[in-house]
């Protein structure tokens, strides 16, 4: 099922695939390896959210090490959000039609939740950085979580399986980050990934740990951030938060 650059280990019940995978990597794994999971019983999300995972949707990690030099990191999420994305789209009745990339790292449907990705770093001890990049997707199930509704395959008609998606997974990451290339080939993934935009051009409101900011949704940059027009004609570089459209 994986290229011939990765391995996949294909576990029944653990806490978290992404977990798994930064334990394999301080015991010096190489890297390259996809971990998959029937069930997470503690699977995490963006700042360190809940994301309830029953058996029947998608729990998969991919462990890298040192994917790219430190100035090239920024760029990955686009990257492998857009992995994601064309997986999925494949698996859809309709093709990609109403899929759409929210930022930073979700994947909607008809602005529905569908799925989430959640990429970790740590160095390792012999001077090496590992990533680890989890993939969170409703398959059967759509678990309500946070505000956020939310929708999954099987209710878009789709007759895809966990397994199903991850062989397209698999395929597509393995096209994107060779496309990434350590983040030179960033230009093109970043014009594939606003391709994919959700709500380019809409008023939003992102909130930060401190405040709410108003604007339009103007783009990313290259590095990755929302890029957010201002009432007053200013345009501020967000790095992290939570978006929400109107």
């Amino acid at each position: 099922m994986t290229g011939p650059d990765f391995r996949h280990i294909e576990l029944g019940d653990v806490s978290s695939t992404n977990v798994e995978c930064m334990e394999r990597a301080r015991a010096g794994d190489a890297g390259g390896l996809w971990i998959t999971a029937s069930r997470q019983t503690g699977g995490r999300g963006r700042r360190g959210r809940t994301w309830i995972s029953e058996p029947g949707n998608l729990y998969a990690s991919l462990l890298l090490i040192d994917p790219a030099p430190w100035e090239g990191m920024a760029s990955l999420p686009l990257a492998v959000t857009l992995a994601v994305h064309d997986a999925v789209a494949a698996l859809l009745p309709d093709g990609s039609g109403q899929l759409r990339i929210k930022w930073p790292n979700d994947l909607l449907i008809d602005g529905r939740k569908t799925a989430g990705i959640l990429i970790e770093a740590e160095p390792l001890g012999d001077g090496r950085r590992a990533v680890v990049i989890g993939c969170g997707v409703n398959v059967a199930h759509r678990p309500e979580a946070g505000a956020y509704p939310a929708t999954c395959l099987v209710e878009q008609g789709s007759s895809a399986t966990p397994q199903d998606l991850f062989a397209r997974l698999v395929v597509s990451m393995e096209r994107v980050l060779a496309e990434w290339d350590r983040g030179r080939g960033l230009a093109a993934i970043r014009d594939a990934w606003i391709a994919r935009a959700h709500g380019i051009g809409s008023p939003v409101t992102v909130n930060l740990p401190d405040r709410q900011i108003h604007g339009l949704f103007d783009g990313i940059d290259g590095d990755g951030r929302l890029m957010l027009a201002l009432p007053d004609g200013e345009r501020q570089l967000i790095a992290a938060g939570d978006v929400f459209f109107a």
